[in-house]
């Protein structure tokens, strides 16, 4: 397949991860590898080329010999270094009242095709403590992540055509007319030239170095000038060409998000078995994670299925339930009050607190724990993870100390409702209904259990918690400064609003939701199958293109 064929295939793996950038940097390596120009013999004519072929041929070094060994490249060019060609070791001699270019790296663009900012500054401000440049020099990161990212420039228009910028820079002078700046750029911006860098810096993380050496003495592929020139050129149509599909793309996926807006708002409407359907069109693209949004917002607003007449009305349940608390001696929380209502609910429904459905509630203990998951049949305690991410983990737990005496009452059971009372504001709260569990494993102090009679359909507590009028709930009333760990009393929890439908369309409501999540989750599979295919083609592609 030449590169035409692949840009005219880019449909069958644009949902490749990053199909765009992997296709720019297809591009580069291809250029740098002589695949993208053709060989004119008249490239051969120039003087100055021949001069310095004549004299590079006579030298003979294992280090010649060893740069043949990182790709094939064609007969007519040679391999050579940036210090063959001009100098790495650049310093600019002006007077001190000139006006010139001053370029932090922040005005340095990873990407290829754009070219540096500057801002002007007098020299005598920059000329010591920084490093120094003129028009026409290359400049690359040197400090991570910047190397990485490809950070690197041809410096053009300069003010009065020198500069200074910052320390992070290696830079290249040349002093032959045989290389082209814009050639050189091209090669410290391909992925091979950076993955072969990354192994040769030095420092510690965060502070990691390109040493100069690699940038100067590392083999560069040199074509005639003439080439260089063409190569350069057809790069450029390129890279504006992946410009152009990039934008395609952006386009395609804005319209795909509104007709996936739009389609979420028709069924939200009218959440009717067609207009589901409408939902799970291939041509719509609805993120998994939006679709399980709106189908947790439905079922807890009374549109996902409907209201049966003959239904008790939740009223009644609750008034049954004070009754039984009443016996208990549980605490009575106060009615919701019409303004903490967030949504109307359907006439048979009720708003409730959480406190007065519930008949206990209760948390664990966090002893001194061994850091390892506890093994066999011994104790463990729960981790505040297990509770976390909208299924139970029992695996997340810590070891009892031998020798330490559990506490059975804090042992957790199949059906236990389950929620995190310290965590992030954004897993604060959350919670999970325990469908099986092993045995000897106990509530941590930063897990909360409640209790429920059986008219309570455990489930959709769980869907009600996790619905985002609850979660905006939990973020007002957390205590805690930092974002990164909230807590959330339980009377604060019990005095969560519910809204709560009669038990029959409870039961109806979580099928209803285990059905449609399911689909869900098969949708999202295929997905990340059409993604790992288009991957793999891409991938096919680039190896086929860019086999030596």
């Amino acid at each position: 397949m030449n590169l035409e064929t692949f840009f005219e295939k880019f449909d069958q793996f644009a949902d490749a991860p990053d199909a765009v950038a992997k296709m720019r940097e297809l591009v580069l390596e291809l250029a740098v590898k002589g695949a993208l120009s053709e060989r004119h013999a008249s490239d051969q004519d120039d003087p100055t080329w021949r001069e310095f072929v004549t004299k590079f041929d006579q030298r003979s070094s294992d280090s010649d010999s060893d740069s043949q060994s990182l790709f094939e490249i064609p007969a007519e060019w040679r391999w050579a270094c940036l210090d063959d060609l001009g100098t790495t070791r650049v310093r600019n001699d002006i007077e001190d009242s000139m006006r010139v270019s001053f370029v932090p790296m922040a005005l340095i663009s990873s990407t290829y095709g754009v070219a540096a900012q500057s801002e002007e500054r007098t020299w005598s401000e920059i000329k010591k403590g920084f490093t120094h440049f003129g028009d026409g020099d290359v400049v690359m990161a040197k400090i991570t992540p910047c190397f990485e990212n490809a950070k690197s420039a041809v410096m053009r228009n300069l003010v009065n055509g020198v500069g200074a910028g910052t320390t992070e820079l290696h830079v290249f002078r040349p002093a032959t007319k045989i290389i082209l700046p814009e050639f050189v750029l091209l090669y410290v911006k391909t992925r091979g030239f950076i993955t072969r860098g990354e192994p040769r810096m030095t420092g510690s993380a965060g502070q990691k170095r390109v040493p100069r050496e690699y940038f100067a003495t590392s083999p560069i592929p040199l074509p005639p000038l003439a080439e260089q020139k063409r190569i350069v050129a057809k790069v450029d149509e390129l890279m504006a060409l992946c410009d152009r599909l990039e934008a395609q793309q952006q386009e395609r996926e804005a319209q795909a998000s509104q007709l996936a807006r739009a389609s979420l708002a028709r069924f939200a409407e009218a959440p009717t078995p067609a207009n589901l359907q409408f939902l799970f069109h291939s041509s719509f693209r609805i993120p998994p994670s939006d679709l399980r949004k709106s189908i947790l917002t439905l079922a807890v607003q009374g549109k996902l299925v409907p209201q049966d007449p003959n239904d008790e009305p939740a009223e009644e349940l609750i008034e049954r339930i004070a009754a039984m608390r009443r016996v208990n001696k549980g605490k009575q929380y106060e009615p919701v009050l019409s303004d903490e209502v967030p949504y109307e609910v359907p006439f048979s429904w009720s708003w409730v607190r959480l406190g007065n459905i519930s008949m206990t509630s209760d948390s664990g203990w966090s002893p001194q724990c061994l850091p390892e998951a506890r093994s066999g049949s011994d104790w463990g305690v729960l981790k505040v993870s297990a509770v976390s991410w909208g299924i139970f983990k029992p695996e997340e737990n810590k070891a009892l100390p031998q020798g330490m005496t559990s506490r059975p009452d804090c042992e957790v059971k199949a059906g236990d409702f389950l929620l995190s009372r310290a965590n992030t504001e954004e897993l604060v709260a959350r919670s999970v209904v325990v469908d099986q569990t092993p045995p000897r494993l106990m509530m941590s102090d930063k897990i909360v259990r409640f209790t429920f009679p059986a008219e309570i359909e455990r489930a959709f507590i769980n869907l009600a918690n996790m619905s985002d009028p609850s979660r905006a709930y939990y973020v007002r009333n957390a205590s805690g400064t930092s974002s990164s760990m909230k807590n959330i009393g339980r009377e604060v929890m019990c005095f969560l609003p519910i809204p709560l439908p009669p038990l029959a369309e409870q039961r109806r409501i979580v099928a209803k939701v285990d059905q449609l999540m399911a689909l869900v989750d098969t949708l999202e599979t295929q997905l990340a199958a059409s993604r790992a295919t288009a991957a793999n083609l891409l991938a096919a592609i680039v190896a086929e293109l860019t086999a030596s």
